[in-house]
């Protein structure tokens, strides 16, 4: 990749191979979850509630997904259908409604973090150990400063 001056350009080369990897990562993160019967966006929301202190409302979820609410409405009732979660009404207001995990989900949740192990393997294996160190650094550093413009 050059710049229109004809010089290498370092910054799109290095911008290209990261959305290169980021497309390789999705569809091996996508294989290895497949047999588990969840896509990598139930993945994320099955994680996201539990990883909650109470169960979630469906706007919680949203938020914290950073997607439109009719988007997590999707993702539960798939979940739903699959036996992970549950909707359930809210203690203090039935007029909300909160998103559990059952037994299944846990159990799905343990397949997930081997598919996910199984998965990383994959994509690291090329690496040694002090070069995944590095790896695991510089992204450190790149997810610390996402935040600043």
């Amino acid at each position: 990749m050059s710049s229109p001056s004809g010089v290498p350009d370092a910054d799109g080369l290095l911008a290209e191979q990261l959305l290169r990897l980021t497309r390789r990562l999705h569809r091996i993160h996508k294989q290895h979850l497949e047999p588990v019967g969840i896509t990598p966006a139930q993945s994320r929301l099955l994680r996201t509630v539990a990883h909650c202190a109470e169960p979630p409302r469906m706007a919680d979820l949203a938020q914290r997904l950073e997607v439109v609410p009719r988007a997590v409405t999707s993702l539960v009732d798939a979940l739903e259908e699959h036996g992970s979660v549950c909707r359930v009404p809210d203690p203090s207001n039935r007029r909300v409604v909160r998103i559990e995990l059952t037994a299944s989900g846990r159990a799905t949740l343990r397949e997930l973090r081997d598919a996910r192990r199984r998965a990383a393997e994959e994509i690291l294996a090329p690496l040694a150990a002090g070069q995944r160190e590095a790896l695991g650094e510089l992204l450190s550093t790149l997810m610390d400063g996402a935040g600043h413009p």
